[in-house]
């Protein structure tokens, strides 16, 4: 075929068979542009050129096809198999390539007499010592063995330098070292803090726990209240560890997979959770390309990561893809043991699960809101929102409270780089009827630009308003008092108000002349408006919370149903104190015996409702 002549796809597909297999369409310079694998060749490879239903991706991918090869296989997983792998090697313009090639690492306890802690990259088997992981991140593995030098005070130091020490180091004086080097501790001393920290690393902290609490009480006992408060310490730093890496009621090795897709951009968190205890979480954010369904993407993620590094016995994804039982099969043949993949779960599975996706959520808007993309948005907003210029500074204002209790405002401020958060404000409202939004944005307002009338430096470019017509009638009417227009002619205000469809990406943005504003959904300008919007929003909440819980910290215990002076002594031990017991989920307080799931709900709710 001559190099301008177009692709001749009815001749083709006369030549192509019914069975699986793997295909490749290559442009005119015989470069691979496209890989994709097929139950049956014909029908696939004949859906490309149909004359209506196509996308713009797909239709731009067919006009540079020059030749498609294909590849026929025995089976579609075998075909499975071999497009990623030609997916992983070609590296085609139109597939996506979830890109992770460093092996992850694990927590290493070398085989000495005084075991020391290091991170290992790489094969496990055949290596002296005993290893906890895999993390999916080198920062949640160095948050793990930071706490766990602050609780179990074991080295970390290199052997070279243990023999060669006189005198203990740094990490002694600050209490992260037990001083094993120079003889501060003997090795049975030392090998009981090794046992401390395997049951630590192997998810057994409530077991743990128990232990630890034994010990305090019996020192207590012993009159040694030193060594009890020491303990007792100890026990509260193990619980605020534990409530970030422990999750209840899992016994087995799970990923969780969610996917957010968002504009041209997608990302997936992955979440690692190992013998119940979780390591750590880690995104994958890649443009878009041919595939834009969630669907289609946790299939490639699946492949991809899992051809790498080792299946979990369990895998739970946020959306199910076309072929959920083809990947069970293939990856459990790749790894030589059941793999599980479920999407529709519930109860405990089902929490984590929207964790996942929420955490997914905000990885990909804190993305699309960095430095590189921020300049895009801010010259969208001058075209959406007709401004003169860039703003150099935002501040967007929103009101927090409970029927009416301890009304909240916050002020977020956003430049030209995103955020700046050392110029967040959070305000009391007070001396207004509860519930009176109106009135406790009017005060907050007039809070923040009294003092600031005079000058135009200190006045910001952009104003957004957290509400309807009313609240910005309400700002639109301090604004005009405090003469602030004509201090800055050209500063804007606009209302942020939800919409009909009540949806994120749906608001209304309404103008000073109370009109609303035409955005295409979708637009730039629109997603920085929203997400300032919602920054606004999750720092009043914030505030408010605090405000609240602060008012209703004392004497919480005594005031919930059903919590005697037995169940009180036991929650106050085991979680080191009422701070503990505030912060643990309702899942660890059903740990406790005596305390079901209503119990422990009534118990969370009087903290956090």
């Amino acid at each position: 075929m001559s190099e301008n002549q177009p692709f001749n796809h009815t001749a083709f597909l006369a030549t192509v068979s019914t069975k699986p297999g793997v295909y490749r369409m290559i442009d005119q310079h015989d470069k691979v542009i496209y890989v994709g694998k097929a139950k049956n060749l014909k029908k696939r490879l004949s859906s490309y050129f149909r004359k209506t239903g196509l996308s713009t991706r797909i239709l731009n991918l067919v006009n540079n096809i020059h030749k498609i090869e294909v590849i026929n296989t025995r089976t579609e997983s075998e075909a499975l198999l071999l497009e990623n792998d030609l997916i992983k090697n070609l590296n085609p313009r139109y597939n996506i390539l979830f890109r992770d090639d460093k092996s992850y690492p694990y927590i290493c306890l070398t085989k000495h007499d005084f075991p020391r802690l290091k991170i290992y990259r790489g094969k496990t088997s055949h290596r002296k010592g005993s290893f906890f992981g895999p993390f999916p991140s080198a920062g949640s593995i160095r948050y793990t063995i930071n706490h766990i030098q602050r609780i179990f005070q074991l080295r970390n130091c290199e052997d070279s330098a243990m023999r060669n020490r006189s005198r203990a180091c740094l990490q002694y004086q600050i209490k992260r070292c037990s001083g094993p080097c120079v003889g501060h501790t003997d090795q049975q001393s030392y090998q009981k803090q090794i046992a401390q920290t395997r049951l630590f690393l192997e998810g057994k902290s409530n077991v743990l726990i128990d232990q630890q609490v034994k010990v305090m009480e019996h020192c207590s006992d012993q009159l040694d209240f030193e060594q009890a408060a020491a303990i007792r310490d100890r026990i509260d730093m193990l619980r605020r560890v534990t409530e970030k890496q422990f999750v209840t009621g899992f016994q087995t090795d799970i990923d969780i997979l969610a996917c957010e897709v968002l504009q041209d951009m997608c990302c997936i968190q992955l979440f690692m959770i190992r013998n119940g205890t979780s390591m750590g979480n880690k995104p994958f954010i890649s443009r878009v390309k041919l595939a834009a369904n969630p669907e289609e993407l946790l299939q490639t993620f699946i492949m991809q990561h899992y051809s790498r590094h080792p299946a979990p016995k369990e895998i739970i994804l946020s959306h199910e893809p076309p072929d959920l039982e083809l990947l069970s099969v293939t990856l459990s043949h790749v790894n030589e043991a059941k793999v599980k993949i479920s999407q529709t779960v519930r109860g405990k599975r089902k929490r984590a699960l929207e964790n996942a996706t929420n955490n997914a959520r905000q990885a990909l808007e804190s993305h699309l809101l960095s430095a590189s993309h921020l300049n895009k948005r801010f010259q969208s907003l001058i075209e959406e929102l007709q401004l003169e210029q860039a703003p150099d500074r935002i501040e967007c204002f929103d009101i927090s409270h409970t029927m009416g209790e301890q009304t909240k405002a916050s002020c977020v401020v956003f430049g030209n780089e995103g955020a700046i958060k050392s110029e967040y404000r959070c305000y009391n409202i007070k001396d207004i009827t509860g519930g009176d939004d109106y009135a406790a944005m009017k005060q907050v307002l007039e809070r923040r630009y009294s003092k600031r009338q005079h000058d135009a430096t200190l006045l910001p470019d952009l104003i957004l308003i957290d509400g309807g017509k009313g609240q910005l009638h309400s700002a639109l009417d301090v604004f005009e008092n405090l003469d602030l227009f004509n201090v800055k002619p050209n500063m804007r205000a606009f209302g942020v108000a939800k919409g009909v469809e009540r949806k994120a990406g749906y608001e209304e943005i309404i103008d000073e002349a109370y009109a609303v504003v035409s955005i295409k959904l979708g637009s730039p300008a629109l997603l920085l408006i929203q997400q300032i919007r919602d920054e606004a929003h999750r720092f009043a909440i914030t505030g408010h919370r605090k405000a609240r819980a602060k008012q209703r910290k004392t004497s919480r215990l005594e005031q919930i149903p059903g919590i005697g002076s037995k169940k009180r002594q036991l929650l106050l031990n085991t979680f080191g104190g009422l701070q503990g017991v505030q912060a643990a989920g309702v899942e660890e307080l059903m740990q406790i015996k005596g305390i079901n799931r209503e119990t422990a709900q009534t118990i969370y709710d009087s903290f956090h409702a």
